[in-house]
């Protein structure tokens, strides 16, 4: 979900060939969850192979990764690990919502009504273990890197572009902002036409958000930006009610600090403010991985999608070939500078 900033935060337009040659930390699970939502049937049906098993993350990660691959743009997926124990709440909502949503989908599917089935469906959308396991498989056999945090994985993604390893993060959560990454990718793997759960669809371009233009526009600091977070409410504490975008920004310029907000009187700042600021600023990461991109192996990659799950052996092949066409490219391209 992330912290709602949106409305305070304009990014520039980005195109993908701008970002060709360049490595880019992916949000795992942030984009897992765009292709369960959005690769759909009009009643709302996920993807499905002929057992039944649900294969919608499968043809989004194979086809989007692809194509990042093809444009010559290194993909690095980062899953994430434990979740703080503050997050516990927001899990349990999240669970609660889509077990709602799942009965006014089937609902909304006897009724006869496509449209809310569609809505309903999207916002059931559930991320099974299976379902990740066999993304890293497929990842794997793609030649495409992917770790697990230790924590949150936009922390562990944020950490990666801040010591150089990639060149940006990529999510559509403004987290990585206030995890310090300077510099987040959103729409990335939505490019294009998307379609929006109530079926409708809308254009949709790639954009970059830096943290120094964040911080310059709205005159704070990233501590300062944290703070604003807290009053409106994040993945780890409710906000305070009544509170949104430009009435934090106000406070905190105003007061400095949650401490000077919390000293006046007028507001309740949230108790666990401290261990919630720890979460973005002192966040759990590691140095311990390795970003290698390899050519795909192509039986693998066979066994996993056509074997097991039906896909097209012709058409995983067209987009295979592909891929390695557009890596040796590159790779002659480089050789040729040299001589």
């Amino acid at each position: 979900m992330g912290v709602k900033i949106s409305k305070l935060v304009a990014g520039k337009p980005l195109r993908l060939e701008d970002i060709a040659g360049r490595a880019v930390g992916l949000d795992a699970f942030n984009v897992l969850y765009q292709f369960i939502t959005t690769i759909r049937q009009p009643d709302g049906t996920p993807l499905r192979d002929r057992e039944g098993k649900v294969t919608s993350h499968l043809s989004g990660v194979f086809y989007r990764t692809a194509s990042l691959l093809e444009m010559g743009i290194r993909p690095a997926y980062v899953f994430d690990g434990s979740p703080p124990k503050l997050k516990a709440r927001i899990i349990e909502e999240r669970r609660a919502a889509r077990a709602l949503a799942e009965t006014e989908w089937h609902e909304a599917v006897v009724a006869g009504d496509m449209k809310k089935a569609l809505t309903k469906a999207s916002q059931s959308s559930r991320l099974e273990k299976g379902m990740v396991t066999e993304a890293q498989e497929l990842l794997g056999s793609m030649g495409v890197p992917w770790m697990t945090a230790p924590g949150e994985g936009e922390a562990q993604m944020s950490h990666m572009a801040r010591t150089g390893d990639v060149w940006a993060g990529a999510s559509q959560d403004f987290d990585a902002v206030l995890f310090g990454a300077p510099k987040l990718v959103r729409n990335l793997t939505l490019s294009g036409r998307r379609r929006l759960p109530s079926g409708h669809y809308v254009d949709v371009s790639p954009e970059l958000v830096t943290l120094a233009d964040v911080l310059s526009s709205l005159e704070v600091t990233r501590e300062q930006l944290v703070d604003m977070a807290v009053l409106m409410g994040t993945d780890f504490n409710e906000g305070v009610k009544g509170i949104g975008p430009k009435k934090s920004l106000a406070l905190i310029k105003r007061f400095g600090d949650l401490e000077g907000i919390a000293a006046e009187g007028s507001v309740a700042v949230p108790q666990e403010f401290e261990e919630v600021r720890r979460i973005f600023l002192e966040p759990d990461v590691t140095e311990d991985y390795e970003l290698v991109w390899s050519g795909p192996d192509e039986e693998e990659v066979r066994r996993i999608m056509c074997d097991r799950h039906g896909f097209s052996v012709d058409r995983i092949d067209t987009v295979i070939a592909r891929v390695r066409r557009a890596g040796s490219s590159r790779a002659q391209s480089s050789l040729d500078s040299w001589g």
